[in-house]
């Protein structure tokens, strides 16, 4: 279902057909690097925090780190990521296909600058064994992003 609801997504934007399928796991950015054959900090690795009752995302690059300080400065709170078993429910995805892509309504999208110095990167495409390859500016456009952020140890 994840799939389809990305897929879905994706359509309004006619890039469905670029979403890659892989008869291996992806869930993981070093997986996600294997089944592409690409680095691993190509790879948009998505992150869910919890804000309240709800939750947002945040897209950064494989390699980078979310930086704690910065992510107080700019949210005005304490980074604490959505347990597992919560993201499917308050996301739209389970853990290993969470994406930008078909999320619930009123989810937020933010993307580190860290996915800038790349001219293509890879989210997830809803499941753990999927992407798409993206630009920095389609996947900002695509993904609904509410901005660009400066969130981790691994700038631009």
């Amino acid at each position: 279902m994840s799939l389809e609801r990305a897929k879905a997504h994706l359509e309004k934007y006619h890039l469905e057909h670029r979403i890659q399928l892989f008869d291996v796991s992806s869930a993981t950015v070093g997986l996600a690097a294997e089944a592409l054959g690409v680095d691993d900090d190509l790879i948009a690795k998505t992150l869910s925090f919890r804000d309240g009752d709800s939750a947002f995302l945040i897209v950064l690059s494989g390699r980078a780190r979310l930086d704690n300080r910065k992510f107080k400065q700019r949210f005005q709170m304490k980074a604490r990521m959505l347990p597992a078993e919560e993201c499917e429910g308050l996301i739209g995805h389970a853990v290993g296909g969470v994406c930008p892509f078909g999320v619930n309504q009123g989810i937020p999208v933010y993307l580190d600058t860290s996915l800038q110095k790349h001219r293509t990167v890879f989210p997830a495409t809803g499941t753990a064994k999927s992407a798409i390859e993206l630009t920095p500016d389609e996947l900002f456009t695509v993904s609904e992003a509410i901005e660009w952020v400066s969130v981790s140890k691994d700038e631009a």
